[in-house]
């Protein structure tokens, strides 16, 4: 009796080890379930940003934005890692990836390279990469979506806005400074400068870049180099270098453009701002991860259509027959009836 006691009791232990190793085992999220205790899962999503990080009151600072959207309206966990140079871009998105964020997001172009190292290292994580295009990534994964803009259709209107504020001038000139030769800054520039030309189809268009994100004494000295050639409005795209930029136009009192954020809080020498929302792709993303829909190896359009692209507020000294000749052309790109270069 003594044997068949313990041979029963062994019995016991080792089932409800068998039983606690079960309920231990199985989906990441099922268990955050239990311990969220809510009936949802609780996700973890992350955000690497550029060298800009999230002071640069543009590009970083939007995706943050819709990451905390997604915080407050969907419940998820959140965290950014800021990157301060390039070399940190993989360490970050591969140990976020082992730390098991359910969604990886990459803030901007020059992180291309990075997320697809790091996606094909991780398989079993999910990424998203803004203004780089999954196809054109080098191995392509399957579990990277990115996120793309039509910013030549905010270009376009800034460039309308610019055209008509200056087409009485006798010698009408435009300017823009870019931070790196990258396609989404070129595709700014590019909608810019067309829609310059049909408002005012005599001006002159002024385009130089930086090649730096941060510095803006460099933007204000290309700023000012341009205002000297006789630049009445200066559209910057370079990030937080842009604010240079915009500080010279303040300074030599001609119009500034804004760009990816409405950047007209600066004072009312910003005619307007090309704005990116990139705030709302990345909250339609980590959606699609909440909701059981993302799908990688493809990349997503946001234009104007899909309210992805548009302006930011226009001063009040613009007159109304500009603003409605801006509806006007505004409701053609709607229609696709306005073809507009994406290149320089």
């Amino acid at each position: 009796m003594r044997l068949l006691g313990e041979n029963l009791r062994w019995r016991v232990l080792v089932l409800g080890t068998v039983l606690l190793l079960a309920a231990c085992g199985g989906d990441d999220r099922s268990t955050r379930t239990e311990q969220q205790g809510s009936g949802k899962a609780k996700f973890k999503i992350a955000l690497v940003t550029d060298v800009g990080q999230l002071n640069d009151r543009g590009f970083n600072q939007l995706a943050y934005e819709g990451l905390k959207r997604a915080e407050k309206e969907l419940g998820v966990q959140i965290r950014v890692a800021q990157s301060r140079s390039a070399a940190d871009y993989i360490p970050n998105h591969t140990t976020l990836a082992r730390q098991g964020y359910d969604l990886i997001i990459g803030v901007g172009f020059a992180q291309g390279d990075a997320v697809d190292a790091a996606a094909m290292k991780m398989p079993n994580a999910s990424y998203a990469i803004i203004d780089v295009d999954q196809q054109s990534l080098k191995h392509k994964p399957k579990n990277v979506v990115g996120l793309l803009f039509r910013e030549e259709e905010a270009g376009y209107l800034a460039g309308v806005l610019a055209g008509l504020s200056v087409k009485k001038d006798k010698a009408p000139v435009v300017g823009s400074v870019g931070g790196f030769k990258e396609p989404p800054v070129d595709r700014f520039i590019a909608g810019y400068q067309a829609g310059a030309a049909w408002a005012a189809p005599q001006v002159k268009t002024l385009n130089s870049y930086s090649s730096d994100w941060d510095d803006q004494a460099k933007c204000k000295e290309i700023a000012i180099d341009q205002i000297s050639r006789g630049a009445s409005v200066v559209f910057q795209v370079a990030g937080g270098c842009g604010l240079g930029a915009l500080d010279a136009a303040k300074e030599r009192k001609v119009w500034g453009i804004g760009v990816d954020a409405d950047q007209s809080f600066l004072g009312n020498f910003v005619l307007t701002s090309a704005m990116k929302h990139v705030d709302e792709a990345v909250f339609r993303t980590i959606k699609s991860v909440v909701d059981g829909d993302f799908e990688g190896g493809k990349s997503l359009v946001f234009g104007l259509k899909e309210d992805g692209v548009g302006l930011g507020k226009i001063s009040p000294k613009v007159p109304e027959r500009d603003r409605l000749a801006l509806q006007d052309v505004q409701k053609r790109i709607r229609a696709g009836e306005i073809d507009i270069p994406r290149t320089l």
